[in-house]
């Protein structure tokens, strides 16, 4: 029997724990974990509301194959509804299987366990790997793609946006200047030619191609688009009393979950206003105090604590219905800025088109 406990400790568990639980106490009531990874805090979920089902997402297959057996270990598999899907593809997902609205969701978006050890994905720069970094081994776009065809002003936007790369530009430059001479194929010599780049006296803690690695994980798999794409559809079907709890790794990421969630905490009309309509009264209500964080314990413990922030609502009243329209067409470009940005197989500039 695989011991799961030891390839993955779930981030903040007891405390998302009691953010998901109590919108669980209905007969019937159902959760999505969208990040499933391997599961661990989707059992903790099922083991604290015995009343409650989940449906867990994931867009790989290893994992949710994983991840589905673990659930089964656990004597919990006749609540659980596992999914391959992107964590994008919400709606779909519950429309398929005839489902308006649920009563939690569930999103973790750091990388899971098995995919920082599973050596051949090259999401660590801590083995030796070829660069592909796919969270869904069967979409097109790799690392090493982006490498091989992003010019020096794409490369250097994604290592400064993503990565918050100081020496963005320099990396760049090195990119396109070594890769003339010999393609970049492996995590190691990415790892060189970073550490080549970035000075001594510069360096912080930690391997020095950490950010180059993040910005490369984010850009292949498209993180931040679809989180942008993804929100607006949980938003549309969370019942009233669901609640929305999200766990995130990157500034970019925290900054995307923070604006969208804020939006339905404040008063949509203008200050002088005498009366505020209900329609234009927060829908949101904050469950945490800004972001909670792991504590020197569990970072102590779980070294990939480290950098979380956890931020979590209830949906305290419908959506109105000129949220629920924005929040469609906001999925809606989502997508289709995604489908462009995958779509493509040229090099690529500096500015989207």
């Amino acid at each position: 029997m695989t011991d799961y406990a030891h390839i993955h400790q779930p981030v903040l568990l007891e405390q998302c724990v009691g953010l998901v639980a109590p919108a669980l106490r209905t007969p019937g009531a159902l959760a999505v974990d969208c990040t499933l990874g391997l599961a661990g805090h989707s059992i903790a979920f099922l083991k604290a509301a015995p009343q409650a089902r989940l449906i867990g997402i994931d867009r790989d297959i290893e994992a949710l194959r994983m991840a589905t057996a673990r659930v089964e270990q656990e004597g919990l598999g006749g609540r659980f509804i596992p999914v391959h899907a992107a964590f994008d593809d919400f709606s779909r997902v519950l429309e398929e299987r005839g489902i308006d609205t649920v009563q939690a969701v569930f999103m973790d978006l750091g990388l899971s366990s098995l995919q920082i050890d599973e050596r051949e994905r090259g999401f660590s720069y801590a083995h030796d790997a070829p660069l592909d970094m796919r969270m869904d081994v069967s979409q097109p776009l790799t690392a090493q793609m982006v490498l091989e065809r992003y010019d020096a002003a794409a490369l250097t936007r994604i290592f400064k946006a993503y990565g918050e790369e100081r020496f963005a530009r320099q990396i760049a430059q090195e990119i396109v200047r070594s890769r003339a001479d010999e393609p970049l194929t492996s995590s190691r010599q990415l790892t060189a030619l970073v550490d080549r780049v970035i000075p001594q006296a510069h360096r912080g803690s930690g391997n020095p191609a950490k950010r180059v690695f993040q910005a490369l994980r984010i850009e292949v798999n498209g993180e931040l688009e679809k989180l942008a794409r993804t929100l607006p559809q949980i938003a549309n079907r969370l019942a009233v009393g669901g609640r929305l709890v999200v766990e995130s790794y990157h500034s970019l990421e925290d900054k995307t979950v923070k604006s969208f969630m804020m939006q339905g905490t404040r008063v949509d009309a203008p200050a002088d206003m005498p009366v505020v309509p209900d329609d234009m009264q927060p829908f949101f209500a904050p469950l945490t105090k800004g972001a909670v964080m792991a504590d020197d314990e569990e970072r102590e413990r779980n070294p990939r604590a480290a950098s979380v922030r956890l931020r979590a609502v209830e949906l305290v009243r419908p959506v109105p219905q000129r949220w629920r329209r924005r929040f469609e067409h906001e999925a809606d470009g989502s997508m289709q800025r995604a489908g462009a940005r995958h779509g493509a197989t040229g090099r690529r500039r500096g500015k989207r088109g």
